[in-house]
């Protein structure tokens, strides 16, 4: 059977063409143009499913395209399952989704060696994270133990099992969820593993008339059972590549940096922002620009970042979080105490 790839279009609800024209379609295109088509694609299709939310979508296609990861904090029952199943679809990407609880084994999440009698020899069987798309669903009910077994993949994309270490496939992407609200057995993240994570996000609560279309959308059947791919996950290395080519004014550059060097020598901050997250932060500005279709940084999307880039970063001091703080309020005072560069950054596409 030929593989194919659908397009969604506003006027169009399916449209099939063969994988060989869709990457010959990509192929043509400058490289920019072709990640916003892409992503607009994905944004549609994803939109058959999920109500709203093209916020959040947007962010979790700049964690993919920087080859980065995400952790969802919401409370339950607001579509963080179905919104990662979505997305894993829509690009083709193969899904697996572990749920964390107090007795997960790392070998449950990295796979384990089994003595094959027929074979009279030891055979790896792999775990779930061998997935393009791993969902760790409350990954703060795991045990440490089990929650370590992630970073070597997070991080190198790579798992060692008994000596042997193999590599995930690509692309890769973590999307870890956890209950902001109840902590009775659970086991909170430490810091050097959520700094693993490109992105913390919340979903929010839906407004009321998208929660009356979630209702009138899931009546009569689940939309997630016909939704068809619109990209093919072997595109998606080159579209990471092409998002480097976007380009950076020097002034822009200097208010990330002057953002992130804020971090360090605010008073309610103990720990700030590393060169990792800086990193992180300036990758994660160009995948965003390269979604909107331009091939340059503007500082709001800088600003539109900061919050979900650092706010997990920071570690603020004892006195600041009795004073009822919190990372959000410092990363507000740091964005209004920052002076924003004013002078054109319009270089145009490529």
């Amino acid at each position: 059977m030929q593989k194919c790839t659908i397009i969604v279009t506003k006027h169009a609800r399916h449209q099939a063409i063969p994988k060989e024209s869709w990457l010959t379609l990509l192929n043509a295109l400058p490289p920019l143009v072709a990640v916003k088509q892409v992503a607009d694609s994905v944004r549609a299709n994803v939109g058959q499913v999920i109500v709203g939310k093209t916020d959040i979508v947007d962010l979790l296609l700049v964690a993919l395209l920087s080859d980065g990861h995400v952790l969802i904090e919401d409370v339950p029952g607001i579509g963080k399952t179905v919104l990662a199943k979505t997305l894993a679809r829509s690009l083709g990407m193969t899904f697996q989704r572990i749920q964390g609880t107090p007795d997960l084994l790392p070998t449950d999440v990295t796979g384990v060696n089994y003595y094959d009698q027929r074979r009279g020899d030891f055979t790896f069987r792999p775990g779930p994270i061998f997935a393009q798309v791993l969902l760790f669903d409350e990954i703060n009910r795991a045990t440490p133990r089990t929650q370590s077994a992630l970073l070597e993949a997070m991080a190198e994309r790579q798992v060692t099992v008994e000596r042997d270490t193999m590599a995930l496939p690509r692309p890769f992407l973590v999307l870890a969820t956890q209950n902001p609200i109840e902590f009775d057995g659970t086991f909170p993240l430490p810091e050097a593993q959520l700094d693993r994570f490109l992105m913390r996000v919340q979903l929010g609560y839906p407004s009321e008339a998208e929660e009356l279309a979630i209702l009138h959308r899931f009546k009569t059947a689940e939309p997630l059972d016909d939704l068809a791919p619109v990209q093919d996950a072997a595109a998606l290395p080159d579209l990471q590549q092409a998002v480097r080519q976007v380009q950076w004014q020097p002034d822009v550059e200097a208010y990330l940096v002057a953002l992130i060097r804020a971090t360090r020598n605010h008073g309610a901050v103990e720990i700030g922002a590393s060169p990792r997250a800086a990193l992180a932060l300036y990758r994660a500005s160009e995948a965003l620009a390269a979604l909107q279709g331009r091939s340059y940084v503007e500082p709001d999307d800088i600003k539109r970042l900061v919050p979900h880039v650092l706010g997990h970063r920071l570690i603020l001091t004892t006195r600041a979080r009795l004073l009822g703080q919190g990372t959000g309020d410092v990363v507000r005072e740091i964005l209004a105490a920052t002076p924003v560069p004013v002078e054109s950054t319009n270089v145009p596409l490529p």
